[in-house]
């Protein structure tokens, strides 16, 4: 077998057990013998054409030859699909076709390239100079079928000869400076990357330098390949080297090799990640089916049954679990009370990490109980209250209603029923306003109601619930049935946890409650701002946790919480703020009157500050107060082995705190005693993926990036950028860019996708491979995941945790921000 295909095999684990005709689906298979094929290309009879050539790069028949199989014109899901793609092609052919011919503004949609309408008309026009097709008069379908036959081969060559057509205009097989910066524009344009069409004729006159030594102001097309192929076989160099398969996960563990012995494993596992979860529900069950089989068979036996029989039982069990349940409700949202407790022996036992979905099952239970209630009284017990006979309506509820027999609008009309509705009305306003659709602005209601989706709107009908308490007590204290005061128990219910929940709002008005002062503004693309304040003497805090700032200017009362970005041992606080809904939005504009376009070029350093647009005048700047600091899950990152985080665009705040936090201790040898809230030094080595659509978001932490390729001298940071608006490495529209990435990154040892030290990969990452290889770099170790971002993401990489947690010795621990 040629050594390019050869692969290390590591023997992890191995257990020999009697067995007999196991099936095993996932060995590895090598290569088929038809894959090892050597071509010679074509494209040496091309450059043997090519007059004036005085000098020749030998060509290079290694691996890389493989790597450069992937170029392609279309998406990767279209490969091995051609034939489904090509009905569908047909299919769209007479929606973009006039008078049965296809023109070169409708090609890129017919094909699926419509999102790189200019990337697809180069290629419209290299495809027909290749096929000798007038294109301006159109094509025909059969024509269509033969560009879509070229673009789709599988011969290396005639791809590579399409792409040198769609570089090489004129067909003289050479290429100008010019030439080569109107690719890399159209590339640019086509991956959405504006700074890099910026400097494309900086980047041309690069590969320029580099092909065209002897300065003859053009390059041939065969040099241009061998880049291609040079820069290839370099990233298989690199990727060759961590390629490890381990012989174990090709084996069927004894555990899973009966359906018994594999249900109670897999069952195990879950149990392992989720009992804090389990008691704790379990033990909240209880006590309502509890409370509700209590009541229900109290009822059972008063007087009253005679008359409402079960509706009566079902109404006052179910109000019994939302009394429970209200009083509940408050504490998982105690955060000041929260943190303390997370550094507690509670945080071993309770999952305050779940705290938001705790309340919002809370919330969900008081919902269904209450709309039992009332059903079961407006549906049943009130139409048999009135319609009863008056002898037995006197003799059971004389007392009660002073021997008057109501009627239906009485009994709505009395002190319980008006506090019902208005409790109704109000619960029924906050739940709908708390739901993701109007609380995150999905919803987009005409003009008059508008303004009732956003955060503002949950947040302020969420302070009307205050209401509802106090209508409950009354609602409690006046109801038909019981007379005596100690046997009305809604107050007893919420009386502490109303007094706790407000005693912890009052503190928090005064306490770790803080004005600071504005060192720096800045303001970068993608609507993101960034403060840098004055830190309060006492504040403490740890890597991962959040603050909340308040602007009096916009808002005396409105508090919006943000990840802290500085690192404990930072001499400043610093947040970064996405302008998602109207008071960022407000914030953002505020600030930018202030602020004066600037840059000041430098390198990144432990306290370097990023800046684009930016002041330091702080009395032009609006006031800010902070409170905090709080707990999240992201802040209990050093009782992990290793680290894995991952974060979607501004979803990467909780861990840059943590990566600087990193970065400082490494640099400045912290000792553990140092830390404030004690704990082990930190993590053996931690990967960040950073997941982002825009160009211009690794402005926001540019320096970070640049302080860990400068400081991280035991590399125990891994850091991994991904932009998806570029496509994926071997397609051909992002070819050249990475061809320039490359070069660039070789001779100056700077990104010119993120301009960073860092350098940035292209498209999604490939998570379960991400998985495999953590799996394989460190097994019998706990890993911490750590997601903040889309939702979108979450079940995926929780489900990944779970399967390789099962299949391997390594322990995934998957933990997402809430807000």
């Amino acid at each position: 077998m040629a050594s390019e295909d050869s692969s290390e095999w590591v023997l992890e684990k191995i257990q020999i057990d009697s067995m007999d005709d196991l099936p095993i689906d996932d060995v590895i298979k090598p290569d088929s013998p038809g894959k090892l094929k050597r071509r010679t290309s074509s494209l040496k009879k091309r450059n043997n054409q090519v007059q004036g050539s005085d000098r020749r790069m030998g060509r290079m028949e290694s691996g890389a030859k493989k790597g450069l199989m992937s170029l392609r014109f279309l998406d990767r899901t279209t490969t091995g699909k051609e034939e489904d793609a090509w009905r569908k092609i047909e299919k769209r052919f007479p929606e973009n076709a006039v008078d049965g011919r296809l023109y070169k503004d409708k090609f890129g949609v017919c094909i699926g390239l419509g999102d790189s309408k200019e990337f697809a008309g180069e290629l419209f026009e290299a495809l027909g100079r290749r096929r000798n097709v007038e294109t301006k008069d159109g094509i025909t379908l059969q024509q269509l079928r033969e560009f879509w036959e070229d673009m789709t081969n599988q011969d290396l060559d005639t791809r590579l000869h399409i792409f040198f057509d769609m570089c090489d205009k004129n067909g003289d097989g050479k290429l100008s400076e010019d030439e080569v910066k109107e690719v890399l524009v159209m590339s640019a344009s086509a991956n959405k990357l504006s700074k890099f069409k910026q400097h494309a004729p900086t980047y041309a006159s690069l590969i320029m330098e580099e092909l065209d030594p002897d300065q003859k102001g053009y390059i041939e097309m065969w040099q241009l390949e061998t880049l291609l192929r040079g820069m290839v076989g370099t990233e298989e160099v690199k990727t060759s080297c961590k390629k490890t398969h381990t012989l174990a996960r090709t084996m069927i563990p004894k555990e899973y090799r009966t359906p018994v012995s594999k249900f109670l494993s897999k069952n195990t596992e879950k149990f392992y990640d989720y009992w804090k979860r389990l008691w704790v529900l379990t033990l909240w069950l209880c006590i309502n089916i509890s409370l509700f089989t209590w009541k229900f068979n109290q009822y059972k036996h008063r007087d009253a049954f005679q008359v409402m029989g079960y509706c009566l039982c079902f109404a006052k069990a179910a109000a019994e679990t939302v009394k429970f349940n209200m009083a509940l409700i408050l504490l998982p949202v105690c955060r000041r009370t929260l943190t303390k407790l997370r550094e507690s022996f509670l945080g071993k036992v309770i999952p305050f990490d779940d705290n938001i979905n705790f309340h919002k099952l809370i919330a969900l239970a008081i919902l269904i109980g209450t709309a039992i209630h009332i059903l079961m009284h407006c549906s049943c017990n009130f139409v048999r209250l009135t319609s009863c006979p008056k002898n037995q309506f006197d003799s059971i509820f004389g007392p009660a209603f002073a021997f008057h027999q109501p009627s239906y609008l009485d009994l709505a009309g009395t002190t319980v029923g008006v506090t019902g509705i208005l409790m109704l009305i109000i619960m029924l306003y906050s739940f709908t306003l708390a739901t993701h659709s109007f609380r995150r602005n999905v919803v987009k209601l005409p003009w008059p109601f508008h303004h009732l989706a956003g955060f503002n709107s949950f947040w302020y009908a969420h302070h009307l619930l205050a209401l509802v308490y106090v209508l409950l007590i009354i609602h409690g204290y006046f109801i038909y049935l019981t007379r005596e005061w100690y046997k009305k128990t809604t107050w007893m219910y919420v009386a502490v946890p109303m007094l706790a929940y407000t005693s912890e709002r009052i503190l928090t008005l005064y306490d770790r409650n803080y004005k600071v002062d504005i060192i720096k503004a800045v303001i970068y693309t993608g609507n993101v701002l960034a403060l840098y304040m004055s830190k309060p003497s006492g504040f403490k805090y740890r890597s991962g946790m959040y603050l909340f700032v308040k602007c009096p200017d916009i808002s005396n009362f409105e508090w919006h919480p943000f990840s802290i970005t500085s690192a404990p041992y930072d001499d400043y606080l610093s947040v970064h703020i996405r302008t998602l809904g109207d008071w960022t939005t407000e914030l953002k504009n505020r600030f930018a009157k202030a602020c004066e376009q600037s840059s000041k070029p430098g390198r990144g350093n432990l306290v370097r500050m990023e800046t684009k647009a930016y002041t330091e005048t702080p009395q032009e700047f609006p006031r800010i107060f902070v409170k905090g600091p709080y707990g999240a899950p992201a802040q209990n990152y050093k009782k992990y082995d290793i680290l894995l985080l991952v974060g979607l665009g501004i979803g990467a705040t909780p861990f840059i705190s943590i990566i600087k936090d990193i970065v400082n201790n490494e640099s400045r040898s912290v000792l553990t005693a140092d830390d404030p809230f004690g704990g082990k030094n930190g993590p053996e080595r931690a990967y960040f993926y950073w997941v982002t659509r825009e160009q211009g978001s690794f402005d926001w932490f540019k320096g970070v990036m640049d302080d860990i390729a400068e400081y991280d001298r035991n590399q125990v940071i891994e850091m991994h950028n991904y932009l998806t608006s570029v496509y994926e490495e071997g397609d051909a529209r992002s070819a050249l860019i990475a061809m320039v990435q490359s070069l660039h990154h070789a001779k100056n040892g700077v990104d010119v996708v993120s301009e960073s030290r860092i350098r940035t990969h292209f498209a999604r990452p490939n998570w379960r491979k991400v998985f495999t290889n953590l799996t394989s770099a460190h097994p019998s170790t706990r890993i911490g995941v750590f997601y903040c971002g889309s939702p979108a993401l979450t079940k995926p990489l929780m489900k990944l945790c779970q399967e390789f947690t099962m299949n391997s010795s390594t322990r995934f621990h998957f933990h997402k921000e809430n807000f």
